[in-house]
């Protein structure tokens, strides 16, 4: 039987330091832990900034402030990776079956974007790449996006009411006022407003797909997004798998321009 040493046990014992240590790699890795559920649970704001990737592509409607917004909400499959455009409308055609040939060798998350003909924004990002199928499919990653349109009437006279004096100094002559109109005008200033929904677990209706239409989000009848087969004629509701607000300023919609990139 062999007896340990009272040397042995000192040196195999944990120093108060190695303890500590222990304790802090604990505490690093239940805060790393904690940051990563922040940054993909449905609907959360980490105010982190992302510095987007290059675009394999042109775009005509993503901003960099629309691409800031999005790299902060990425699935961690698609964080990192340079954007290259797969389809545009532009490019490809008002055709969903165009859509669907071009996302035949694609093995990414997609993200689609839609500019409808009121100037909105707003589209989806999608687990994998879309296809027909009789059946609903895609995973959890899968989000809803909309950057909302917030106008701004920054005109002397929106943020409060104009004295007696100042209105007759502004009436003086027909040019006078014209001119003014037209500052108005230009006053008027549009900002908008990033906001995502991810998914609820309420159900399973991530994607799909027919040579007729295509749907992302459903639930009690309703879609979080469809598009016709032509990809012309668009809706947008709220939807169990979601829970979003509509995406754009109209039920329904028609669009103007629409790209799907991937992550390569």
């Amino acid at each position: 039987m062999h007896t340990v040493s009272w040397i042995e046990m000192v040196r195999f014992s944990p120093t108060a330091t190695e303890r500590t240590s222990t304790f802090e790699s604990e505490k690093v890795l239940s805060m790393s832990d904690e940051l990563r559920r922040a940054l993909y649970s449905s609907g959360a704001s980490v105010d982190m900034e992302f510095l987007p990737p290059d675009l394999i592509g042109a775009t005509e409607i993503f901003t960099m402030e629309h691409r800031e917004k999005l790299c902060s909400v990425l699935p961690a499959r698609a964080q990192g990776y340079m954007w290259s455009l797969a389809f545009s409308t532009s490019q490809h055609g008002f055709s969903l079956a165009s859509m669907y040939r071009k996302m035949q060798r694609v093995d990414s998350p997609v993200l689609l974007v839609i500019q409808d003909t009121d100037n909105n924004v707003f589209g989806a990002m999608t687990s994998c790449a879309l296809h027909p199928s009789e059946h609903f499919y895609g995973t959890g990653e899968s989000f809803l996006y909309s950057f909302q349109r917030i106008e701004e009437d920054t005109s002397p006279g929106a943020h409060g009411p104009v004295h007696a004096d100042d209105a007759n100094k502004e009436t003086d002559s027909d040019n006078q006022s014209d001119a003014k109109k037209e500052d108005n005008e230009q006053s008027q200033t549009v900002k908008t407003k990033f906001k995502y929904w991810g998914w609820t677990g309420d159900n399973m209706y991530f994607i799909r797909g027919s040579n007729d239409n295509i749907s992302i989000g459903a639930g009690d009848g309703k879609f979080g997004l469809w598009l016709d087969g032509d990809l012309y004629l668009g809706r947008t509701q709220r939807c169990k798998t979601y829970g979003n607000e509509p995406l754009t300023t109209r039920e329904d919609f028609i669009v103007k321009i629409m790209e799907c990139w991937t992550f390569i």
